[in-house]
């Protein structure tokens, strides 16, 4: 059945879908229409869940740990400033290898307060342990939930994720959306069914104190669950595309890429912009091309380092900062095709934050830039796009 309705209650509909059995939840601009579908669901009896609302979103985390713990499929949702407060038991629900799934609608962080876009709040999660998948529009907000649980609830990977949809430009925007019949989920996706649970009269130790001597080794086995959850990805999308018709490029999706000499990579909505932008150079003979940052975790560096060889320049649009050497998304662009034989000349532009629009002009300028750059040979440039007070050719 489609129906058209915003990115919000395309997660709400995954939820659902995905038969959640606990749902905690705390309200925060632009999430809160998500959690507030999920109530009308469980209330109507729709969906047959526990619902708790909360008192904070470090709560609403640490309910989802709890019923996690207890052998129930949970899911949660969240924003921004609810995002960072949860920063500490994000960090418990990897360690402790549970699958929770949730809805980070990636907003700025304040001051001054912002509620639009950026995606500074989700990449600040990125050394938690969670999967971080990076949506373009509602449909695939409603797909990676579903394929998300399949993909944690794996015994050798057992992760959370996170499902990262644009504040207002997908949340609160409505398009037509497939909405899949509950008994083909259903047998896509099959009970929660964790090999370790609490269990009433059966004596186990969660979450205990290990020494130095065994610590070390618990992390070890969380990156390999890390890469197996690579391969995961892939696996899981097959099986999708084969049950539903759909498919979303894996780690990274490419987009007039085979025969490019520049290529963008960016995540997220903007890569909807960046396709008509592509097209329209293609057009006029540039040889450009696009890759979308699917999974920021697992990062798809493989995928990246056969890219990289065929290129002569990488353009990475971050829509977040770091204070470091580079954006984030460049950073471990750059980390990943450092060791290959034919690196291509790189370039990061920071641009969208606090839901400024990257527009066409923009993208396009950016593509223009790089092929000059890459021609150049000038590399490891750091570059503010559309800023008062630095040149207008961006805007």
């Amino acid at each position: 059945m489609r129906m058209v309705m915003t990115g919000n209650y395309a997660s709400a509909y995954g939820a659902k879908l995905s038969r959640a059995e606990v749902i905690a939840a705390y309200p925060i601009t632009p999430q809160t229409s998500i959690v507030e579908k999920l109530a009308e669901f469980v209330s109507s009896g729709e969906l047959k869940a526990q619902y708790i609302p909360v008192e904070s979103e470090h709560s609403a985390m640490a309910a989802c740990i709890a019923a996690e713990t207890a052998g129930a499929r949970t899911y949660t949702a969240t924003s921004s400033h609810g995002l960072t407060l949860m920063h500490e038991v994000l960090m418990w629900a990897s360690g402790a290898r549970l699958p929770i799934v949730m809805t980070n609608v990636s907003r700025a962080m304040a001051p001054p307060w912002s509620v639009w876009v950026d995606n500074m709040d989700s990449i600040a999660q990125r050394d938690t342990g969670w999967l971080q998948f990076f949506c373009q529009n509602n449909q695939e907000v409603l797909d990676t939930i579903i394929m998300a649980y399949k993909i944690c609830e794996s015994r050798r990977v057992m992760l959370p994720a996170m499902i990262i949809e644009d504040a207002f430009i997908l949340s609160h925007t409505s398009e037509p959306v497939d909405v899949p019949d509950q008994e083909v989920v259903d047998r896509f996706l099959p009970p929660y069914a964790p090999e370790l649970k609490i269990e009433v009269g059966k004596a186990m130790g969660f979450g205990s104190l290990v020494k130095p001597d065994q610590y070390m080794e618990f992390r070890y086995k969380d990156m390999l669950a890390m890469k197996e959850a690579a391969e995961r990805v892939k696996a899981v999308e097959k099986e999708f595309k084969q049950v539903f018709g759909r498919e979303y490029g894996g780690l990274l999706e490419k987009y007039m890429c085979d025969d490019a000499e520049t290529v963008l990579i960016t995540a997220g909505s903007v890569a909807a912009t960046a396709k008509d932008v592509v097209d329209a150079m293609r057009a006029r003979g540039a040889r450009v091309g696009l890759a979308r940052i699917r999974a920021f975790r697992p990062f798809p560096h493989e995928e990246l380092r056969a890219l990289a060889s065929k290129v002569v320049g990488i353009a990475v649009l971050d829509r977040s900062y770091t204070f470091g050497a580079a954006g984030a998304m460049f950073t471990e662009v750059k980390a990943s095709v450092y060791s290959c034989h034919k690196r291509p000349v790189m370039k990061n532009y920071i641009a969208g934050l606090g839901g400024r629009d990257i527009t066409t002009k923009i993208i396009s300028n950016i593509m223009d830039d790089m092929a000059v750059a890459a021609k150049r040979g000038v590399e490891d440039e750091v570059e503010w796009v559309d800023v008062a007070g630095l040149p207008r050719r961006w805007r």
